[in-house]
């Protein structure tokens, strides 16, 4: 008997249950099921793993508010002293890497423009009630935050004083292509301030993103705000539940000249699975050093572009969410996303008169008028971090496309969000620590059983969805055919393998692999096993596809069809075996079934299918550790 198949959603159903279920439900049911005698006894026999209690209140006893209280804030005009500091930081030398070399730098000024809509339009975004102020923020500036200003921000934040317990750390993350500093901030209360000190703090860990793509500056100046009050502020006493690491810039690159992508002309929020740039890179050395709980990315939207020319409307929201959508996910991930974070946020903005919505896009082809949530693939931070058992969230304001206007409320949106999402991790920090050990324990205890989900899609569905006439400034609900992230379709599954073998020559895609936090393991001494071999049947070359259109930088990959055939294979030593009974084994999963637009094979870190196979059986062999 396998419990895993009672416990467990189908294979098909790869995103979130009916929103009529309930976490409290479920997890009531889960609690009841974890305690009958009976069901214990199968368990054990089954060597199923026990379900974590769900309670629905918070730790401490008290009713959980369905808003979060808002960041209090100075009254409009209060400008707040920004940090000291003259000298700029040293700029650190241009790192070698494979990749295209950079564009030339063109910088682009962020001064006044003309606005693309109405002034009707406008109106319906008025100045929040209070100013925020970052070096970017200034009354009189053209520019957004110079990355050498962060930088000074950051330092003066980690220089300050002690102030009881609270302890800071400037963290170098990594360098961008041009040679920037990626910079972040840790902000604790642990007794140490490296990782194992945050690992045995008993607090978990948030991580926040902001300004992957460069174009794109609210997030990056709100981040400076909440570093501040995390350091110094109404964020501080937070501390005591959580530990922060708030990286404000992971593209300083396309921040300074205001583009998309980073120097080389790559999408980095499509990178987080092939780790090609540096930049990319840097962030998953990030998640693999500091374990987080949860991971929030904070991005812009595009405002007008493509939904003026393909509806005459505005853009209507403030800000749109969306959490983990993507094959394999853990159920209760997704449910803790949706009751835990993403209700409490959309009550959050609502108390200060933010509006928002599900996060959704449109494709820069003018005649398809379909409208689709976050992608399904595993290639974004949202999804990818999901993958690493975080509850991941996407927090997107409107922006993109309409300069400084309404950057105070575009910030204020994200520091709202992002406040509720700290204090919804610190309200609820001993149940996430219990649900991540839960999702880690059943996530290798599904290696060599039932099926796994190599591919799904969206439901196509429709909506009314709100948008804003551009004359008027008038809400206009428009019918529009919807991808619905929520309830994905599996469009490709198989046998889960007990792992993945790789030949001696994967050593690319084997540092790529390790840098995701999985374990690879090198044949010491030579053997055979039971695998699964691809046969190719068809292939085609191509690009990689979102939503949108073609990816940046993912260009020339190779679409390949094929069958599984199993057989006994050789096992050479020094050839490397992945082992799915690890937390981390869908990461293995999306990398390395080869007939997706995302695997290694794909994009071409593993050159020949005969280099990897499915094991089926747990092989009788020899290993040693890979450094």
């Amino acid at each position: 008997m396998n419990m895993h198949s009672f416990l467990r959603r189908p294979p098909h159903a790869t995103a979130a249950l009916p929103a009529t279920t309930s976490l409290r439900s479920s997890l009531r049911h889960a609690r009841w099921t974890a305690s009958a005698t009976l069901a214990a006894l199968l368990l054990a026999a089954c060597g199923s793993t026990p379900l974590p209690p769900w309670p629905s209140t918070s730790t401490s006893g008290a009713p959980r508010p369905n808003a979060p209280a808002p960041l209090p804030r100075v009254q409009q005009g209060t400008v707040v002293p920004t940090p000291l500091g003259q000298q700029a930081p040293h700029r650190a030398a241009v790192v070698s890497n494979p990749l295209p070399p950079p564009a030339p730098l063109v910088v682009q000024n962020e001064g006044p423009m003309a606005p693309p809509y109405s002034a009707a339009v406008a109106a319906r975004f008025p100045n929040p009630p209070m100013s925020y102020s970052t070096p970017g923020l200034g009354l009189e500036r053209r520019a957004f935050t110079t990355n050498a200003e962060l930088g000074l921000w950051l330092k003066s934040l980690a220089d300050a004083a002690p102030r009881g317990a609270t302890r800071t750390k400037l963290l170098h993350v990594g360098t961008s292509q041009r040679g920037e500093p990626i910079q972040g901030l840790l902000v604790t209360r642990a007794a140490g301030t490296d990782p194992t000190s945050l690992d045995t703090s008993g607090r978990p860990t948030v991580v926040l993103i902001g300004q992957q793509h460069g174009d794109e500056p609210a997030g990056s100046e709100a981040l400076l705000v909440i570093s501040s009050e995390l350091a110094q502020g109404l964020l501080e006493p937070l501390l005591d539940r959580i530990n922060v690491v708030v990286v404000p810039r992971a593209n300083p690159d396309g921040a300074e000249v205001s583009t998309r992508v980073t120097a080389n002309g790559v999408d980095m929020n499509r990178d987080h699975l092939l780790l090609n740039t540096p930049e990319a890179r840097a962030l998953a050395r990030v998640i693999n050093d500091y374990r987080p709980i949860l991971v929030v990315d904070a991005h812009e939207y595009t405002v007008v572009g493509r939904y003026l020319q393909k509806f005459n409307a505005i853009q209507r929201y403030d800000a749109l969410l969306q959490y983990t959508t993507t094959a394999n996910y853990p159920e209760f991930l997704t449910k803790a996303s949706q009751e835990w974070y993403h209700q409490p946020m959309v009550a959050a903005l609502k108390a200060q008169g933010i509006t928002s919505d599900w996060y959704y896009t449109t494709s820069t082809n003018p005649q398809d008028k379909r409208i689709s949530m976050g992608g399904t693939q595993p290639d974004t931070g949202r999804n990818v971090n999901g993958l690493k058992n975080t509850v991941s969230l996407l927090i997107e304001t409107r922006g993109v496309g309409i300069g400084r206007m309404h950057i105070q409320r575009r910030v204020h949106s994200q520091v709202t969000a992002i406040s509720s999402a700290l204090r919804s991790t610190a309200d609820r920090a001993t149940n996430l620590e219990q649900v991540r050990s839960f999702v880690a324990r059943d996530v290798s205890a599904q290696a060599c059983r039932d099926q796994v989900v190599v591919e799904a899609a969206a439901t196509p569905t429709q909506r009314d969805l709100d948008f804003l006439d551009p004359d008027t400034g008038a809400d206009r609900a428009i019918r529009v055919d919807w991808n619905s992230s929520l309830t994905l379709r599996a469009t490709k599954s198989r046998a889960r393998p007990c792992g993945y073998w790789l030949a001696a020559g994967s050593t690319a895609a084997v540092e790529r692999l390790r840098l995701l936090g999985l374990q690879v393991m090198r044949v010491a001494e030579p053997g055979a096993m039971l695998a699964e071999t691809y046969r190719e049947t068809a292939r085609e070359t191509g690009d990689r596809q979102d939503v949108i259109g073609t990816i940046a930088g993912g260009t020339g990959i190779v679409r390949v069809q094929v069958s599984a055939v199993r057989s006994a294979i050789d096992a050479p030593a020094g050839s490397f075996y992945v082992p799915l009974n690890q937390p981390r084994a869908n990461l293995a999963v999306a990398a390395l079934e080869p007939d997706t637009q995302n695997s290694y094979f794909a994009n071409r870190l593993i050159e020949d299918l005969g280099q990897t196979a499915r094991v089926m059986a747990t092989p009788a062999l020899v290993f040693e550790e890979t450094e």
